[in-house]
């Protein structure tokens, strides 16, 4: 299985999340997957998200009842293979609701 670690920002918001691609490595994960309703192949679309301090998990970016979670999961989903742990995922920058993406706060951050 893929796995990444990123920060979801918004309008006065950080979110640290773990998102998982559920493409099997070996046979067991694949047998699994598939009982449990994922392709269980390379094919593979969906992305299950983390919540901070696994406070929620959903697999369907229309699951949650947040804006800023909604549109970060989505942003995700369809640009999982260009992202990297670490990145920031700006929900405010993608709804062009602002001209400059955030930086990290890992950057930004006072020591």
């Amino acid at each position: 299985m893929e796995t990444k670690c990123l920060e979801i920002r918004d309008h006065a918001t950080f979110i640290p999340v773990i998102c998982i691609r559920p493409v099997p490595v070996n046979e067991a994960q694949r047998y699994l997957l598939r009982r449990d309703g994922y392709r269980g192949g390379p094919d593979e679309t969906c992305i299950i998200m983390i919540d901070a301090q696994c406070r929620g998990v959903a697999y369907d970016c229309s699951d949650w009842r947040s804006r800023t979670k909604s549109t970060a999961h989505r942003y995700i989903e369809q640009n999982w293979h260009d992202l990297t742990d670490g990145d920031v995922v700006d929900v405010a920058y993608i709804l062009d609701e602002t001209d400059t993406p955030k930086r990290s706060e890992r950057e930004t951050a006072p020591a």
